[in-house]
This record gives C-alpha cells, sequence and structure tokens, in this order.
C-alpha cells in the first residue's frame, strides 16, 4: 500500500514538533573561539553550557497585535524548526468575534491567513521565512552551526549571515556588555499599505529576557516594520509579544 504523501499547507502544528530529531550534540562554548567577541558574548549568555543544541522550539506566547489601525489582545502557539519551517497559529477578538490567524511556512510553501482571508504564493513564502530569519534569536542554538558566518559592525552591534529554508538572510543583533541582546534587525521581504513586494527593515526592541530549558531568549518584545527609523513606532510597530513557555528539541 502506497501511503498518501501530506502536503505542506496540511501539516499541523504538532505534526511539525513530531517530526523534529534530536540531537545529541551539546552547547561547548570553547566552540565558539572562532567568533568575533561580541558574537561568542552573545551565545554564551544566550545558551548554558551543556545544553542540547536544538534544531527547534515550541514557544507559548500573549501579547497585542495591531489590525488595521487597532491593537487586539491574543494568544497564540508557535513551532519553529530551523531545517522544515514554521508555524504560527493565534487567536484574538475584533468586534466582539473570535479571529483565528496563522503565519506558516512548511517545506517551502508559506501562506498567511485571518480567518476566512487567506494570502499564499512566492511573495507570501519569502515574507514567511523573513519572519524565520528574525526568529532565529528564540532559537539561538542554531546560530552555532557552522555554516553561519559572523561579521561584527561595532562595539555593540554583530550580524549573522546564513541561509534559512532556501533564502540568503542578514541578521543584525544590538548586544550589551554583558552578552544581553537588546535589538534585532533583518531585511524582510513584505508588502507595506498596498505596495510592491519588497524589502524592509524589520525588528524590533527587547525588552525583557526569559530562560527556558538553558535557552535565555528574548521574552518581552516590541516588533514590526521600519526598525531604525521614526516611522516605526507611528506606522510600522504591529506586534508585542510575552512567551509564556518555549521547549526545546
Amino acid at each position: 500500500m502506497v501511503e498518501a504523501i501530506t502536503k505542506p499547507e496540511e501539516i499541523s502544528l504538532d505534526d511539525l514538533w513530531k517530526s523534529v530529531s534530536i540531537d545529541n550534540g551539546v552547547f561547548q562554548p570553547e566552540l565558539l573561539t572562532n567568533l568575533p567577541s561580541l558574537a561568542r558574548r552573545y551565545l554564551e549568555k544566550a545558551i548554558a553550557p551543556g545544553t542540547q543544541l536544538a534544531s527547534a522550539v515550541r514557544l507559548w506566547m500573549h501579547g497585542e497585535i495591531k489590525l488595521g489601525q487597532k491593537w487586539h489582545p491574543f494568544q497564540a502557539e508557535e513551532v519553529i524548526c530551523w531545517d522544515r519551517g514554521m508555524i504560527w497559529q493565534a487567536t484574538t477578538e475584533m468586534h466582539g468575534l473570535p479571529i483565528l490567524g496563522c503565519d506558516r511556512v512548511v517545506d517551502g510553501v508559506g501562506n498567511a491567513s485571518w480567518n476566512t482571508i487567506q494570502r499564499s504564493g512566492e511573495d507570501i513564502t519569502r515574507s514567511c521565512v523573513g519572519r524565520v530569519q528574525a526568529e532565529s534569536v528564540w532559537l539561538p542554538s542554531v546560530l552555532c552551526r557552522p555554516d553561519i558566518s559572523w561579521a561584527e559592525l561595532s562595539v555593540s552591534q554583530v550580524q549573522a549571515t546564513f541561509t534559512a529554508l532556501g533564502e540568503p538572510g542578514k541578521i543584525t543583533l544590538t548586544v550589551s556588555n554583558q552578552g544581553v541582546l537588546e535589538q534585532i534587525k533583518v531585511d524582510r521581504w513584505g508588502s507595506l499599505e498596498g505596495e510592491a513586494f519588497h524589502y524592509s527593515d524589520f525588528g524590533g526592541i527587547v525588552e525583557d529576557s526569559g530562560t527556558f530549558d538553558g535557552y535565555t531568549i528574548p521574552a518581552r518584545l516590541r516588533i514590526g516594520w521600519f526598525f531604525g527609523s521614526e516611522p516605526f513606532e507611528s506606522e510600522g510597530e504591529s506586534f508585542h509579544c510575552t512567551i509564556d513557555k518555549a521547549i526545546y528539541k
């Protein structure tokens, strides 16, 4: 009997999590000796020695999301699997009615939806991949991989260059003297206010950190488009979240 092949858009959040294979490798700070000092400082703060080098994270979060011109409280669950993709599922309310939202990209197929309104295609897939690149800070073990290239931009900024889900990307991290992550920024593919899709600055401010299973990650963030410029707070900021729980695999 031939097994039915599950299409990428039919894979559930639980399916994606269950598909992750466990790596027996553990974090050893001495393996970072060839990295710039700021990158080492960040990773040594983000991962406790002896922690399993995970390739996936499952997150539970709550916060506020801007839909149109109004902010709405949300709760969400997310799985990021570095080698396959990401699924983020959220619930909120609008005019007293429940709304379900989902961003996802799995095995090269992405889509975004709120209730019955769905968007898909190459542009949405590339935009969702950009989200995965930005959210690598919730899975810092992948930034220890040998295919990551690091460059120190200043005394407080370091940049990682890599390929995620087939798309080249760069993430710029602002890091304190103690190795605490303060800001993140990526060039993310997107369409703002009906414009044609293009790369724009996307990122946010880390307001607090939390430690889960040996990983110290951003636990409270303000995120959006136009990061690093004046329109960020007035137009681009669209997502406030607090991480309630994170588990690694």
